[in-house]
């Protein structure tokens, strides 16, 4: 094996993201062959031995999950407030490390993926693989013809200008001044979908990612899960 970053080993043996891996080494929590680490220039393989809060790192057998998230829980392996995260929701049949794939916001439900396969995250994550994530949103109000075409193209949010997207609105409440609209964005800024819909004059009320690239929630039930299948993996590493 290839020396590699000590953070990418340390991802893709399920750790935790490499991000949060290069914090746990450079708060001390990782030694490699019995020194402790803090820079990020080490490279490893499976030779050294690496060990983190004095337990021995082990490679673990990757896995992929899709989960249907219920408001109320975070999208974290763990909580400073000690809030429900996702990962309590796991079942005995999951022993790998596994982390969400990106997030979905506290009081927002639907479509969330974890693994412990740091490069398959990276992958899905970089802007640059446009994958398609398509929300629901209650919404106060209706829609205006010309505030959809904002949408669409494009709107100006704090620090960037989102991507044009797919908006459709599925139903509209004039008596209780609301409507349903479906959103399909490719990007994954905070906060983004509740942002777009605020900046055009519009309080989202309720929201639910239903869909993920090809991926769907048919057949899971809030708070339950299913590991994708090599087909599905395969695809989703395809993605361009």
């Amino acid at each position: 094996m290839e020396k590699v970053r000590l953070q990418k080993f340390m991802a893709d043996a399920g750790v935790a993201s490499r991000r949060k891996s290069e914090e746990m080494i450079a708060t001390g929590h990782v030694k490699v062959n019995n020194k402790v680490v803090t820079e990020m220039g080490v490279k490893v393989d499976n030779h050294d031995k690496i060990e983190v809060d004095g337990m021995p790192l082990q490679e673990e057998k990757k896995r992929y999950i899709l989960m249907y998230k219920p408001r109320g829980v975070i999208s974290a392996v763990k909580d400073d407030k000690d809030r429900k995260v996702v990962t309590d929701l796991l079942e005995e049949d999951v022993q790998e490390r596994v982390y969400p794939i990106g997030r979905l916001d506290y009081d927002t439900s639907g479509l969330l993926l974890l693994t412990n396969d740091g490069e398959f995250a990276n992958h899905l994550m970089h802007p640059r693989y446009h994958v398609d994530k398509t929300y629901v949103a209650k919404i106060e109000g209706i829609l205006a013809t010309e505030e959809i075409k904002k949408l669409e193209n494009g709107i100006k949010l704090k620090g960037y200008t989102t991507s044009k997207a797919k908006v459709k609105v599925m139903s509209k409440d004039k008596k209780k001044n609301s409507s349903i609209v479906k959103i399909t964005i490719h990007e994954g800024h905070n906060h983004q979908v509740k942002n777009m819909f605020d900046a055009v004059g519009h309080k989202v009320e309720k929201l639910a990612r239903e869909s993920y690239s090809f991926l769907t929630l048919d057949g899971l039930v809030s708070g339950k899960y299913r590991d994708l299948t090599r087909q599905e993996v395969a695809e989703l590493k395809k993605n361009k």
